[in-house]
């Protein structure tokens, strides 16, 4: 028997789903977010780095604070509040 994937990105085979040629443009990875604004964490399957985990996809957040190239983004995940560590290519200004 083969034994079963238990890694962070599994059953996200239609979650970081893109077509064929819908490509990033270069202005999502420059984006710049000011301390306060609310963002959706919205993933781009092409960049690995500071993908957030599948549980946080399509949540709203606010960004606390910049920690090197990344957001740290406070979200509420049931009754508790989380932070989380994104970079600016996966979140998406409301």
């Amino acid at each position: 028997m083969v034994q079963k994937s238990k890694g962070p990105r599994r059953r996200t085979r239609n979650l970081l789903r893109r077509k064929a040629r819908e490509k990033t443009p270069i202005t999502k990875y420059l984006q710049e977010f000011e301390m306060g604004s609310k963002v959706v964490i919205n993933p781009t399957p092409s960049s690995h780095k500071g993908m957030p985990f599948k549980r946080f996809f399509g949540k709203t957040g606010t960004i606390i604070d910049r920690r090197g190239k990344s957001y740290i983004v406070k979200i509420k995940n049931g009754k508790k509040e989380k932070e989380l560590i994104a970079r600016s290519e996966h979140l998406k200004a409301i």
